[in-house]
């Protein structure tokens, strides 16, 4: 019984039914099952784990510094490891420091 108004409500009021009738519609909606709702279908020509069709996987990321660049860098980080005390030296532009390395000398903006 889905379809009740005030009259109806009145007379169980009057019947003393009221609280049994709110507590059977409370019941039925929770007993109640409801459907999920049916997923979207696959768009044509679906392999499920592959890339879609017409695509590809991106490209590796573009390297920025050219190999020759990262040996010399190596290089000179290797040639600072082997100077003598690290701890005073191991500051930026330090005038007491005259190795020559990237670490030491001071960047300048072009």
């Amino acid at each position: 019984m889905t379809d009740f108004d005030a009259s109806d409500i009145a007379a169980m009021r009057k019947e003393g039914d009221l609280r049994s009738f709110l507590r059977d519609q409370l019941r039925a909606g929770r007993t109640q099952k409801t459907t999920p709702p049916a997923p979207p279908p696959k768009p044509p020509g679906y392999r499920p784990g592959a890339w879609p069709t017409g695509t590809r996987p991106p490209d590796p990321p573009a390297q920025r510094h050219p190999p020759a660049a990262w040996e010399t860098a190596l290089t000179e980080y290797r040639n600072w490891l082997t100077t003598a005390d690290h701890t005073e030296l191991a500051q930026p532009n330090n005038l007491r420091h005259q190795c020559g390395c990237a670490a030491c000398t001071p960047r300048r903006n072009p």
